[in-house]
């Protein structure tokens, strides 16, 4: 998908998972704001996503929570073909607490103290491999780590391999977990409520999405050091008006996710386009504009992540330019 130029086989997404505290699907992202969900650690938890069934045990809190939302996905979508189906991860603090409790024991014991069993769970991919492992997913696999933009930008990389070929569908997971070390971050640096939750996207190639229903249209996208360069270049193939900006610290945001979740980190676009997609179903809007990231005019996301503002315009199936949206 060229950057700006959605056009009539452009992706769709076909199901949507979450796995969130206080939250039962992407439809409750739509609600105002209130207290108790995004909290800081020791708040009650969805117990869904916490508890530790079995096989799940072993694994780290991020990969739990991811699991849950991306069985809760496609329990709605019927993928063609496990075997060219791509997972692409977007999580900033994922395993970091494994990664602390091996450099503790580390310390305490040396390397002996390790066992070798859990070396894997060490890698900063290993939520895309229980994912793929649990599903039989063979396709491409990738995590993304690149700030609050990573949501955004992981359903970019989601439209720009199906485009290339090298996937028919892509599970697209945000996730970042509540855990001590993950809290101590955010309290260093100034925050008060994060996410501890996942969201999950199916992305397919329209033509392969038959007979299941298309939520959302992946139309543009854009990526800049500002704001107003990612807007255009995620918009610039439209005139028509925007139905919704989901967009944190913005004017013309009518829906801060931030607000209602606190700090999302990567999750965070991911969980953005889950709210477009239950947009759509709630309101006679065409397009929906997803926006994270910070442009150094302030901490637009909460987090003060200076690294660039990613853009992603959702349209409604069948809706469009001349009304020729094709899913």
């Amino acid at each position: 998908m060229p950057t700006g130029t959605p056009h009539e086989m452009s992706p769709v997404i076909t199901g949507c998972g979450l796995a969130v505290s206080g939250l039962h699907d992407e439809y409750d992202l739509l609600e105002p704001a209130e207290a108790g969900v995004g909290s800081p650690a020791g708040a009650d938890r969805d117990g869904d996503a916490a508890r530790a069934d079995a096989g799940m045990r072993h694994k780290d809190r991020a990969s739990r929570l991811a699991l849950h939302a991306v069985r809760r996905a496609l329990a709605g979508a019927a993928l063609r073909d496990p075997a060219t189906t791509a997972v692409i991860v977007s999580s900033n603090f994922g395993n970091l607490d494994t990664v602390c409790d091996f450099t503790d024991t580390i310390a305490a014991e040396t390397v002996t103290g390790l066992s070798p069993i859990r070396v894997p769970h060490m890698s900063s991919n290993v939520t895309a491999g229980w994912v793929a492992m649990a599903h039989g997913l063979r396709g491409p696999n990738i995590t993304l780590c690149s700030g609050t933009t990573g949501g955004l930008d992981a359903v970019f990389w989601a439209a720009a391999l199906l485009a290339a070929g090298r996937a028919e569908a892509a599970v697209v997971v945000g996730v970042e977990p509540d855990t001590a070390p993950v809290a101590r971050l955010h309290r260093e640096h100034g925050g008060g409520r994060w996410l501890d939750g996942a969201a999950c996207l199916v992305v397919e190639r329209p033509e392969d999405a038959r007979g299941v229903r298309a939520r959302a249209v992946i139309a543009g996208y854009g990526r800049a050091a500002g704001r107003a360069e990612a807007v255009g270049q995620a918009t610039k193939a439209y005139d028509g008006p925007l139905g919704l900006w989901v967009a944190p610290g913005h004017p013309a945001s009518t829906l801060d996710l931030t607000a209602r979740l606190g700090r999302c980190s990567g999750a965070l676009g991911v969980l953005q386009c889950a709210a477009g997609a239950a947009r759509f179903d709630r309101s006679q809007d065409d397009f929906v504009l997803a926006v994270a990231g910070d442009d150094h005019t302030g901490a637009a996301d909460g987090e003060g992540d200076p690294g660039g503002v990613a853009a992603v315009l959702l349209g409604r199936p069948g809706s469009g330019p001349g009304g020729r949206w094709s899913a």
